[in-house]
């Protein structure tokens, strides 16, 4: 059975902090705050962080100890698999065609393959493979490049494998539990109140250089790994709680409730969204002031992934399918008044009608 869509409250959680009323004159930061912490209520996840004996967490809180990059490859590289199409087809389509994995990969580059993309990370810049053409940057080389022989769903996951296993050759040192340690113990130094945006920075802001990766499913794949790891090492559960996955979902509750205009932020979704004072520094600060450990208790009180997460259910379809462009037209203010944040929220319209005619 589905959830009450607009007035579910689960029993035994807490009560939203909502405190002032639309007339109210409030801040920008105090406006997000009532209206977010009324979303975690309703929409806040109690499983974002897996309990010790979940198989899937254990496997991957021991490859971490055993520095087991050929495992964490693979579990990333599936995970890239997923973008830009259903779960189910994705899934389907990997079960069905097989899986790239780091030993396949390994063996591949470990002869001589004739193409100078595949001698370097750096040197792989631009390959360009298409597997609908069966074409690239190189073609007097394609014959015997074994890149095209892995069977995924496009050409651009094969070059998202390639780079990501040069990435982690090249730049990681073949360690990538080693590399993920450096960047952190680095980008913890330093004031507190910027962190967490360090620690999640110093990871994604050199993987963004990964051919074929956005910083949404960086965030959502890296999240999974960093909360998996060993109680020993604090700073990967410090920055996986700070990764933060914008979709347009998330970017347009921000812009219809007035948030991103109460912040003089109104952006574009895109890159804009990682950038200063883009949607995902706005969640952050948003983040700091919800005690997330009012949802469960083996949360940390500041969980900026939890936060999002609980913006990206309140808005999806398959979750509890409040705000999104199903229900709300574009370019009216949303006239629902059956939702939780009707009285509290903006309304603003999403996309101006004159704009969209010209």
């Amino acid at each position: 059975m589905k959830p009450n869509r607009t007035n579910e409250r689960r029993t035994g959680k807490r009560k939203s902090i909502r405190t002032k009323s639309q007339t109210t004159q409030v801040s920008a930061v105090d406006h997000a705050v009532v209206l977010i912490d009324t979303v975690c209520v309703i929409a806040g996840s109690e499983d974002l962080i897996a309990a010790p004996n979940d198989r899937s967490s254990a496997r991957l809180r021991s490859a971490i100890t055993r520095h087991d990059t050929a495992l964490l490859f693979d579990r990333l590289i599936e995970a890239f698999s997923f973008q830009g199409i259903s779960d189910q087809v994705a899934l389907t389509y990997m079960n069905q065609h097989g899986r790239v994995r780091w030993r396949d990969i390994e063996r591949t580059l470990a002869g001589s393959f004739g193409c100078t993309k595949l001698q370097s990370y750096w040197a792989f810049h631009s390959c360009g493979y298409e597997k609908g053409s069966r074409t690239c940057a190189e073609p007097a080389h394609i014959g015997l490049c074994h890149l095209p022989r892995f069977d995924l769903r496009n050409g651009r996951l094969n070059q998202t494998a390639y780079s990501l296993h040069l990435f982690i050759r090249d730049v990681a040192d073949g360690d990538l539990v080693a590399w993920i340690d450096r960047q952190l113990r680095r980008a913890s130094k330093g004031a507190d109140r910027s962190r967490l945006s360090r620690l999640r920075e110093s990871l994604i802001g050199p993987l963004r250089n990964v051919y074929g990766v956005s910083d949404k499913v960086l965030a959502m794949s890296l999240s999974d790994v960093l909360l998996a790891a060993p109680p020993t090492k604090r700073l990967w559960f410090d920055a996986g709680v700070s990764m933060i996955a914008i979709d347009t979902l998330v970017h347009n509750f921000l812009h219809r409730t007035g948030i991103l205009r109460r912040f003089d932020a109104q952006h574009a979704y895109g890159p804009s969204c990682y950038q200063p004072d883009g949607c995902a520094d706005i969640i952050s600060q948003i983040a700091a002031r919800i005690d997330a450990r009012q949802t469960c208790s083996k949360y940390p009180a500041t969980f900026p992934r939890f936060v999002q997460h609980a913006i990206w259910r309140f808005c999806a379809q398959q979750e509890f399918d409040i705000c999104n462009g199903n229900r709300i037209h574009d370019q009216r203010r949303c006239g629902n008044k059956g939702c939780p944040l009707f009285h509290l929220c903006d309304r603003v319209t999403l996309q101006n009608p004159k704009a969209a005619h010209r």
